[in-house]
């Protein structure tokens, strides 16, 4: 795998961290630090429900597939990609799982 690939998924990982963080905390800023608050957000409507739903979806199916691949591949560094995923979100789970999977061996 050619290194600017591998660069680009962390670029991309970088990204997913950052830029969906900056809606949140200010979403935090002006609703307060309620996560209940937050939760009610993301079913607020049928167009925002389904995004969460898709969202929430995607990230058990990577969450599985890491630990699935980590099982075959004993690559435990890409566990970190777990964690992630369930705190900062898919956008920054995946890219960042492909830049842990693709070091050189």
């Amino acid at each position: 795998m050619s290194l600017r690939l591998r660069h680009l998924w962390l670029a991309l990982a970088i990204w997913g961290a950052v830029h969906p963080m900056v809606h949140f905390l200010g979403w935090f800023q002006r609703e307060g630090w309620s996560l209940p608050g937050l939760v009610v957000a993301w079913f607020a409507n049928p167009a925002v429900a389904g995004l969460t739903w898709d969202l929430l979806i995607s990230a058990l199916v990577l969450v599985l597939w890491v630990l699935a691949e980590v099982a075959v591949r004993r690559n435990w560094d890409a566990l970190w990609a777990i964690p992630a995923t369930c705190f900062i979100g898919v956008s920054c789970g995946l890219p960042l799982y492909l830049w842990l999977r693709s070091r050189p061996v």
